[in-house]
């Protein structure tokens, strides 16, 4: 069988990590010939033992080093564009979706190497069922026009997660029933370890980046959409969508930029994604499955160095947006439109400010390095061996 489902995994440590969602997959009884994965990787990490790996799992897949990458661009003629993924960052899940756009995958999953999947949970079939579903789930708002995805009981445990504006805070939430019919991306979320910024880590007394309070299962109920006109945070380490959505999910320039500004990556993708989905009429669903976040101990410190150039930033980019690709007819059309906006903005006020229209530009070099990519010149890849 064709791989359909392109699994990006970005990494420098866990990569063992992929065992258990392949076992996952086993379990729930997932056909693994769908998957094709990706390691997004550095020259100094164990590639020869990654592709070890993929072969004991019987898995097909490549591995994807600097040089690698590098080699790949000048492959499919797109070297001028080798900026838009920085190096030795989180941020490089982008070259996991150009490798998706250039081979025709239906779908793309994005795992990070600190989790494991939930064992009640089939990882991959639940997220295609989300990706599938048509019918009635229940729509969250808030008088902040932001939805906490960890809303369902915030009461208990007050986390607001990574990203989510501080401005919106103590919001009033509101939810209803409505029909979806055109899901785009399955945000499935997190036990263990809260993926919180290091501001709100610090705030709950934790040194190591981590945070003291933990979630489970019981701090989760059905799952849920926000809103039309709503925002809401989009954590990579446990997502899936369609092919179609990649115009306008770039992961952003990140960490090697004049600003060092971090960690906004899937977070402002996130933004722009679901300013893209209300005006195109599709849905991002919120929920299962589950994963288990393991996040290795480090300096909160370090964390809230790459945040703070851009927090007051992120306060604003969802209202810079906002209003931005009214009737746009497709996810690159909206994207653009979202592009002219920050590119065209005066951000003196902001501090680091520059950094929006920096990230306007690269918005229109993914859509210029997508176009040159095209999407028929390469072959989806069949189920052949990691080492093949």
């Amino acid at each position: 069988m064709t791989a359909d489902i392109c699994v990006i995994v970005p990494t420098i440590r866990e990569y063992e990590c992929l065992r258990s969602y392949v076992e996952n997959a086993h379990e729930h009884g997932f056909d693994i010939d769908r998957l094709h994965a990706v390691l997004v990787t550095e020259d100094f990490c164990a590639t020869d033992a990654m592709a070890s790996m993929l072969d004991d799992l019987d898995l097909t897949g490549e591995i994807f080093d600097g040089t690698a990458r590098e080699e790949w661009y000048a492959e499919q003629g797109i070297a001028e564009f080798s900026h838009l993924v920085p190096a030795a960052s989180h941020a490089e899940t982008s070259f996991g979706l150009l490798y998706l756009w250039a081979n025709e995958f239906e779908y793309g999953v994005f795992i990070d190497d600190d989790t494991r999947p939930d064992p009640e949970d089939d990882f991959f079939g639940t997220h295609l069922a989300n990706l599938a579903y048509e019918g009635g789930i229940e729509s969250v708002r808030s008088d902040e026009q932001w939805v906490n995805v960890l809303h369902q009981n915030a009461d208990e445990h007050g986390l607001y997660p990574r990203g989510y504006p501080y401005s919106a805070m103590d919001e009033t939430i509101e939810t209803d029933e409505t029909h979806v019919d055109n899901v785009v991306a399955s945000q499935g979320l997190w036990t263990h370890v809260p993926d919180l910024d290091a501001a709100r880590i610090l705030a709950d007394g934790d040194l190591r980046g981590q945070s003291e309070t933990r979630l489970s299962r019981a701090d989760y109920g059905e799952d849920f959409v926000a809103g039309e006109g709503q925002f809401l945070t989009v954590c990579s380490m446990n997502l899936a969508f369609r092919r179609e959505v990649v115009p306008a999910f770039y992961q952003l320039p990140m960490d090697d930029n004049p600003w060092d500004v971090g960690r906004f990556d899937d977070i402002w993708s996130g933004v722009f994604l679901k300013r893209a989905c209300d005006v195109l009429g599709t849905q991002i669903i919120n929920g299962g499955p589950l994963c288990e976040h393991h996040k290795a101990p480090r300096s909160t410190f370090d964390d809230l160095r790459s945040e703070l150039p851009a927090l007051e930033a992120n306060e604003h980019l969802w209202t810079i947006v906002d209003d931005a690709a009214e009737g746009a007819e497709g996810y690159a059309e909206a994207y653009a439109a979202m592009a002219d906006a920050l590119v065209a903005g005066e951000w003196d006020d902001y501090e680091n400010g520059d950094f929006l229209t920096y990230v306007g530009e690269h918005m229109h070099d993914w859509l210029d390095c997508l176009a040159a990519l095209g999407s028929d010149d390469v072959a989806t890849p069949a189920a052949a061996r990691a080492d093949d």
